[in-house]
């Protein structure tokens, strides 16, 4: 699987593969849902993080490792694998 900086930097700078609508689908830990921000709108911060003005104009920053789904036109073309939960 390609690593997640990777396919941003690709959706960024790659004319061709970039065309489309993206979206980012990230794991919100307060609400315990994805929540999805469209590419357009937010800012990627190196490899580490990505950050949008949230609905009260602040900023909110994500880590990259908390980003769950990459979307292109609406369909899922990257997923985050999900860690094994511990039998118990």
């Amino acid at each position: 699987m390609q690593p997640l900086h990777e396919l941003l930097h690709r959706i960024q700078w790659d004319r061709d593969f970039g065309r489309g609508a993206f979206a980012l689908g990230y794991d919100d830990r307060v609400a315990h849902e994805e929540r999805i921000v469209p590419f357009q709108s937010i800012l990627v911060e190196g490899s580490e993080s990505f950050s949008f003005f949230d609905e009260n104009d602040g900023v909110t920053r994500i880590p990259l490792h908390r980003v769950r789904t990459v979307y292109k036109d609406g369909a899922a073309i990257w997923r985050r694998p999900r860690a094994p939960r511990p039998e118990g």
